[in-house]
């Protein structure tokens, strides 16, 4: 383990320095050997999903469209990030997962959940899970140049666009049945089901899908449903107070339970919270999108997603500690948000991260804020939710969560994506310009 740096606002260069080394081994050493390729199936193709604490694969090894192409992009990334062609070739092991198994040839689309050998175990389909197909196949031609796997991405955004596109109010259908009808939300739907529902999620994502595609595939129809999920989610997704709204009717009016009993809204947070990780994680994904359209200026892009972070920062984050908090809620008989959830998952500590330490470059009259704030995250991470002696991180922080320190390191919903980006991104900035306004 790397020894923690202070925070010592006269040594930010040095305290960069610093953080870019540990980052490097724990991005490395600390995560990407861990998993590859001890997680390549090679009896059955794909990635292998599921680990205990201390990394050894355990039974069922279900795959899920969504940790398949995740693996898929990281891989993909890491080639070009270390220009090592050894992940190429464990890039297009999952490539030919999703190819050969996922890809319903029958209707179209990826199914979402496969069991190990590959046989479907659900008929249903989601335009998330089909989005970060779309995603890992762009990294993986990126990398490889197999047009294959691009014909494949453009095949899966062709099917989207023919069954999840809401061409009159706009947006996607998330929930859809195998043949690409979507799924409709009736009277006998629970109210705690995103069943039906328009959401933020997979709003954010499918931005992310596109700014990858349209990276490598200069299309007009992806250039303007890029530009249309960016409107969308900064004009009518983020509330004017600056956070996300998690759902939506499909013409898009909000779902909230605000007006209901605490008792109520307790057991409807699922539908209904402030993710503090999702908002920092949409200020980047945001930056990221107006780029790849070549709006490097985007003023109101920009000041929402300040918005975002800041609000974020205000209500969600441990002045003591560091770190993001899972949720919170604004009650209506109460001042201010309640933070409803005090765990700290992994996937927000990795997003801010790379957000943070963006700001600070992105606002030099707020560099210092945002640098300060990263440095302290980076110290929580390293101590609560990096597992410095059998790698990776753990799902929730050990400050509110230490039962997580022997439970599941990987399953199907957490692989190395949101880490591996994160930490490449920071390294990457840290290289490229080190402190703002040194």
């Amino acid at each position: 383990m790397l020894a923690l740096i202070p925070i010592s606002l006269s040594a930010q260069n040095t305290n960069l320095d610093s953080i870019k080394y540990q980052m490097r081994y724990a991005a490395k050493q600390g995560l990407l050997d861990k998993y590859y390729p001890a997680n390549i199936d090679t009896v059955y193709g794909g990635y292998l999903s599921t680990f205990s604490y201390d990394i050894k694969p355990v039974e069922p090894q279900d795959k899920m469209i969504v940790t398949q192409a995740r693996h898929t992009w990281s891989t993909a990334k890491a080639a070009m990030f270390y220009h090592d062609t050894t992940y190429i070739s464990m890039s297009r092991h999952g490539f030919y997962f999703l190819h050969d198994k996922m890809w319903d040839k029958q209707y179209g689309g990826f199914y979402n959940l496969v069991a190990r050998d590959g046989t479907p175990k659900s008929i249903y389909k989601e335009a998330y899970g089909n989005a970060f197909a779309i995603y890992g196949l762009c990294a993986y031609y990126e990398c490889s140049g197999d047009t294959v796997g691009l014909n494949l991405a453009k095949k899966a955004f062709r099917w989207l666009e023919k069954y999840s596109h809401d061409a009159v109010y706009k947006g996607y259908y998330q929930h859809l049945n195998r043949n690409g009808s979507h799924v409709k939300r009736t009277a006998d739907v629970p109210g705690t089901s995103d069943i039906g529902y328009k959401d933020q999620n997979s709003s954010i994502h499918i931005l992310e899908a596109l700014t990858e595609l349209y990276k490598v595939w200069k299309d007009p129809l992806v250039k303007e449903r890029l530009q249309e999920m960016l409107k969308l989610i900064r004009d009518t997704i983020v509330t004017p107070q600056g956070y996300l709204q998690l759902y939506f009717t499909y013409d898009w009016k909000p779902v909230s339970y605000r007006d209901s009993s605490d008792a109520v809204i307790k057991k409807n947070h699922y539908i209904d919270h402030v993710s503090f990780g999702h908002d920092v994680e949409t200020a980047y994904l945001m930056k990221e999108a107006t780029e790849t359209l070549g709006n490097m200026h985007d003023a109101k892009t920009a000041a929402v997603g300040k918005k975002m972070v800041d609000i974020a920062l205000k209500n969600g984050w441990d002045n003591s500690l560091g770190g993001f908090y899972d949720e919170g809620y604004y009650f209506k008989n109460k001042p201010g948000l309640t933070i409803t959830y005090k765990s700290k998952n992994w996937w927000a500590q990795a997003e801010a991260l790379n957000t943070l330490l963006m700001f600070s470059y992105m606002y030099p009259n707020d560099a210092m804020h945002y640098l300060q704030k990263f440095f302290k995250e980076w110290q929580y991470v390293q101590t609560y939710l990096i597992d410095h002696e059998h790698g990776d991180w753990y799902e929730e922080g050990l400050d509110n969560e230490p039962q997580r320190k022997t439970a599941l390191k990987a399953q199907i919903w957490k692989g190395t994506y949101h880490v591996f980006r994160a930490l490449m991104n920071c390294i990457n900035m840290i290289e490229e310009k080190g402190v703002a306004n040194k």
